[in-house]
């Protein structure tokens, strides 16, 4: 199981680090890459997002998707500043419903 997780957490990297400017950046700057993820306890020196960092590449600064494989687009309002977006692939969509109705199940 510890295997299985490491290696979807450095794929996850890996997508980050290829695909999104500022993580690529952070991670560059603490000299780190995919490949520094050799425990899953490697994963505290990596930087995470905040929500100053949504705010500060709103609109679509974290997007590691092309916009035309995005099939929704959720938002803020944005009345503490600017909103923040979220967008969804199909996949992200089939994995939200398929949680959704194992949960739903569960509860009965």
């Amino acid at each position: 199981m510890r295997q299985l997780q490491l290696a979807r957490l450095r794929a996850v990297a890996a997508r980050a680090y290829q695909n999104v400017h500022l993580y690529r950046t952070r991670m560059d700057e603490r000299g780190l890459g995919p490949e520094s993820l050799c425990d899953p306890g490697d994963l505290s020196r990596f930087p995470f997002t905040t929500k100053a960092d949504l705010r500060d590449t709103y609109p679509f600064g974290l997007f590691r998707q092309p916009m035309s494989e995005v099939v929704r687009l959720h938002a803020s309002s944005g009345t503490t500043g600017k909103p923040i977006v979220v967008a969804y692939t199909r996949e992200d969509l089939d994995v939200w419903t398929n949680s959704m109705v194992r949960a739903l199940r569960r509860a009965g």
